[in-house]
């Protein structure tokens, strides 16, 4: 690493070893916190580091092995133990072939893509590939086994190949993550960027961590050496990913610095900003070589809105008829705690800008409206939000509830009544949606939701940064996408970090 290159890094680590051996060659500049220290490898000619490619390696075996486990684990007590069927010893030995499907279905380079490895996001490809997999047993079931399947023994095979396969890959991204160390990450752009991007990397559930950033354009590094000197950076700091993070005011030269990042051999992930705009359903558009990104229209069809309100309506009906008892005995234990109505009536604004009373078991005592003003130098968002961590209004049981989310129960009834979704935007008090201006205010397109994509992130977000959260769910909406989050709003409650 030439000293002028090594003048221009920034290293965000704390690893004394590392910092002297680098700092031995240029100077450099300590910020923050690192990842784990690894073993520094040479690498030449593209190659990734060595500590990369035993970390990706491990993760691949891993995926693979537990996939052939759920799969013939599946086969003998759907077929074996419950059908009764003798499966033939050829069935066995053919189950390690499962992987050449998922291989072909890009389900063991996903990961090399991706800085947060989700078993969830893949779950409409493994319901495609456990299909098949129930087909093919089909078909090949006079061979396989002896006797004839039933339909529900076809259905069985799918079903439990399905959750058999998506709950070995989660234990194996937990064990991979156990046994290796975190990725390491090189962000070359904005030193603010790289911050963001550290920040974020650290309050997500991804295995990574940023432990330097090269603040420079694609001139200043062809200056400074070049594809050569950025494979020297990844051979000192043993950097496994790229992270390509362009200015807005100076988008040119990106498609130089992620060339620069590919030749060093090692996984490059982009920072695109307008996808902070369009969101992340796009469709790649190739017109005789030159490549289009097509942007879906803002907002929901009308058959989109009637499958999101008939999922919202039975989801809900089903889940106040489980909770009643809950719902009774908060009731009784709100009344006896602390003088007050058992409900709490806020008016909200929703969908169009228009206002509803949404519901909540109280959780405060009955003039904490009164005392808000006087609680304004606790805040702990500023202008736009109001929010305290302990807040003094709170009630004993209130406290209880606010910290298992069991408050929130009673918006079942909002949503039966349409006034709100299960997963939608945040539903903003009066005063608090007269700070959302301009096109945020498209954020109210959609009915406001029981839970949101900002509430799965586990820790608070500013006012804006909500809003565009919000935005992005809007301009990204599935079915899917909103199974997804209702999953992942499990995390944070368990965790009890959504509040």
């Amino acid at each position: 690493m030439t000293p002028r290159l090594g003048a221009q890094l920034t290293l965000l680590s704390d690893d004394a070893t590392e910092a002297r051996r680098a700092a031995s060659r240029a100077p450099l500049r300590r910020v923050a916190r690192p990842a784990s220290s690894a073993d520094v490898v040479e690498a030449i000619d593209g190659q990734p580091p060595a500590s990369a490619q035993r970390r990706e390696a491990l993760h691949r075996r891993l995926l693979g092995v537990f996939d052939i486990l759920a799969v013939t684990t599946t086969l003998l007590i759907v077929l074996d133990v419950i059908g009764k069927h003798h499966t033939a010893l050829l069935a066995l030995v053919g189950m390690p072939f499962v992987v050449f499907p998922f291989k072909i279905a890009g389900l063991y380079d996903r990961d090399e893509l991706r800085l947060v490895h989700s078993t969830l996001d893949e779950a409409p490809a493994l319901i495609t590939q456990t299909a098949l997999f129930a087909l093919s047993v089909t078909i090949l079931q006079s061979v396989l086994l002896q006797g004839v399947l039933g339909g529900d023994q076809i259905a069985g095979l799918w079903l439990g190949a399905f959750v058999a396969i998506v709950t070995g890959r989660v234990f194996a991204r937990w064990l991979a993550g156990r046994l290796s160390p975190p990725e390491r990450c090189l962000v070359i752009g904005e030193q603010e960027l790289a911050h963001r991007i550290r920040e974020r990397l650290a309050s997500s559930t991804a295995r990574a961590t940023v432990v330097a950033s090269l603040p420079l354009a694609i001139e200043d590094i062809e200056h400074l050496g070049g594809a050569q000197a950025i494979r020297d950076v990844v051979h000192h700091l043993d950097v496994h990913r790229i992270v390509v993070a362009p200015s807005t005011a100076e988008p040119t030269g990106v498609d130089g610095l992620i060339r620069l990042a590919k030749a060093a051999g090692v996984h490059v992930s982009i920072l695109p900003r307008m996808f902070e705009a369009v969101g992340s359903s796009v469709e790649f558009d190739d017109v005789n070589g030159m490549t289009m990104l097509g942007v879906r229209r803002f907002g929901l069809s009308r058959s989109s809105r009637l499958v999101k309100r008939a999922f919202d309506l039975v989801a809900a009906s089903i889940g106040l008829l489980l909770v009643a008892p809950l719902m009774g005995a908060i009731s009784f234990a709100v009344r006896v705690d602390s003088r007050g109505p058992v409900f709490f009536r806020q008016v909200r604004v929703g969908r169009g800008g228009r206002h509803f009373v949404m519901l909540k078991f109280r959780s405060m005592v009955t003039d904490a409206e009164f005392k808000k003003d006087e609680l304004q130098v606790h805040n702990e968002f500023g202008s736009g939000l109001f929010k305290i961590t302990n807040d003094p209004r709170t009630t004993r049981v209130g406290a209880f509830l606010r910290r298992a989310s069991l408050d929130e129960l009673p918006q079942l009834f909002n949503v039966v009544r349409g006034e709100m979704s299960l997963v939608g935007p945040r539903p903003l008090v009066v005063d608090e949606d007269a700070h959302v201006v301009g096109l945020d205010r498209s954020r109210l397109h959609l009915t406001p939701g029981m839970t949101g994509p900002w509430q799965v992130l586990g820790t608070r977000v500013p006012m804006q940064e909500m809003v565009g959260i919000d935005y992005l769910y809007v301009a990204n909406w599935t079915l899917w996408l909103d199974l997804k989050i209702l999953l992942r709003t499990v995390s944070p409650v368990v965790r009890r970090t959504n509040r």
